[in-house]
């Protein structure tokens, strides 16, 4: 199969171009060449793409993602790390249903003010400790993680 131009794998892989040439910098990608000034890939790029989407969804850093691949470009996935940001993940789908469901009885209490709820005032000790999670606000790691 014949390499990509940069505009094509920008549309197939659905990330600007400056993305591709940050990844570049990163050494998470590397053009095969050059056809004028155009950058060039494999085709095996879009998979590799595929994958550092997947890793930055999962919450990985650029660098954690880079970690991820041999010097062969390669896979080189550490289970077990996978297995604890899959932990993680699981800590945030609770924590977030915790927090789905203090909203949806915030909006729905029939108390005449919501700091008269018993239910309400509970949720808010609750949060006030780091019960309830907060959206957008990950807990530290530990320096193990790091």
């Amino acid at each position: 199969m014949t390499d990509l131009d940069i505009a094509e794998v920008v549309q197939r892989a659905g990330v600007p171009a400056s993305t591709l040439r940050f990844y570049e910098e990163k050494g998470l990608i590397a053009a095969s060449g050059r056809r004028g000034l155009r950058r060039q890939y494999d085709p095996a790029v879009l998979e590799r793409l595929a994958l550092i989407a997947m890793g930055r969804t999962a919450g990985f850093s650029l660098d954690e993602i880079a970690r991820m691949f041999a010097p062969d470009g390669q896979p080189r996935i550490d289970r077990q790390v996978l297995a604890g940001r899959a932990e993680e993940l699981d800590r945030t789908i609770r924590e977030l249903g915790v927090l789905r469901d203090s909203l949806r009885h915030a909006a729905a209490c029939p108390a005449p003010s919501h700091m008269e709820c018993p239910t309400f005032r509970r949720l808010l000790r609750s949060a006030a400790s780091g019960a309830v999670a907060v959206p957008g606000k990950r807990a530290p790691r530990s320096s193990r993680e790091r």
